[in-house]
């Protein structure tokens, strides 16, 4: 009988093997990271704690610009991402509440991977890609080098296209989801009152799914902030955002730069995990 209630413990039992590699090679990265982040890398004689190279990143011009460009292009490939998708949530609530077809469309870039999506991308709006094509053709343009540079470009167009191509279907499904919870009654009564459309959106759906808009916020912003394949792939030589710029200097020949990279990794995970406090600090609230 007094085996009887430690059942509850058996799965955990079971997984304990898996948790401890997981969770071992985890905490390994983690430890090393910090240890260098602060000075202590002893294969190359750094034996002493330090904020010197805290201090010396932070206040390094590429880094600055690195972080501007990570910013930049994190804040408005989620913010149109997040506009775009609450109004086609809405839009979708309107016109096809039980259309499997068009629900099965809008999903289809979240099962695309990212690589699959930088390609797509890449061929579509590079100057010798399809759109130029199409557009000398059409004799728009009398030479595809006249089509805008928008891969490779120092404004990141490239990198925001895919994160928003892939980040819409995302937030759409999260608001959606949402939307359909909402009482129908709340609509009616406001209809009878006289209420627009767009003003039973702006003043009825926005503010009951505003902690779930927010939390898709927060999820893709985190993603595109710490996201490296896209601007390694898609971006400019200069700036760089912070992954590129972290795995440039961990990759370097001089191992002097190690303490550089990770501290640069180090920043990416404080601001992944404040990031994930706001989260949870939402999902509360959305859930009072």
């Amino acid at each position: 009988m007094k085996l009887d209630k430690y059942k509850f413990l058996k799965p955990y039992f079971l997984l304990l093997p898996a948790l401890i590699v997981l969770i071992g090679l985890f905490l390994g990265g983690v430890i090393s990271a910090l240890a260098q982040s602060f000075g202590y890398f002893p294969l190359i004689g750094l034996k002493n704690f330090t904020l010197s190279y805290f201090h010396e990143v932070w206040t390094d011009p590429q880094f600055l610009s690195a972080l501007k460009f990570s910013l930049y292009t994190s804040l408005l490939s989620s913010l149109l991402a997040v506009i775009i998708g609450v109004f086609l949530a809405y839009q979708l609530l309107k016109l096809a509440k039980d259309n499997s077809f068009i629900s099965a469309i809008y999903k289809l870039p979240i099962i695309v991977p990212y690589l699959a999506a930088i390609l797509l991308i890449f061929l579509l709006f590079t100057q010798s890609g399809i759109l130029a094509r199409i557009l000398y053709r059409l004799s728009i343009i009398s030479d595809m080098t006249e089509f805008p540079k928008l891969i490779f470009d120092k404004y990141g167009i490239g990198i925001i296209l895919t994160y928003v191509w892939k980040q819409i279907p995302f937030v759409t499904l999260v608001v959606l989801t949402v939307l359909k919870n909402i009482n129908s009654c709340w609509e009616e009564v406001a209809s009878n009152l006289g209420a627009s459309g767009w003003q039973i959106f702006w003043n009825i759906y926005i503010p009951l799914s505003m902690p779930s808009i927010a939390s898709a916020f927060i999820i893709i912003f985190a993603f595109s902030f710490g996201a490296f394949e896209v601007p390694y792939l898609l971006g400019p030589t200069f700036p760089r955002t912070l992954p590129v710029l972290a795995f440039q200097r961990y990759n370097s020949l001089d191992l002097s730069n190690r303490p550089y990279s990770m501290v640069i990794a180090v920043t990416l995970a404080a601001v992944s995990f404040v990031l994930i406090l706001i989260y949870k600090k939402l999902i509360k609230l959305s859930n009072v």
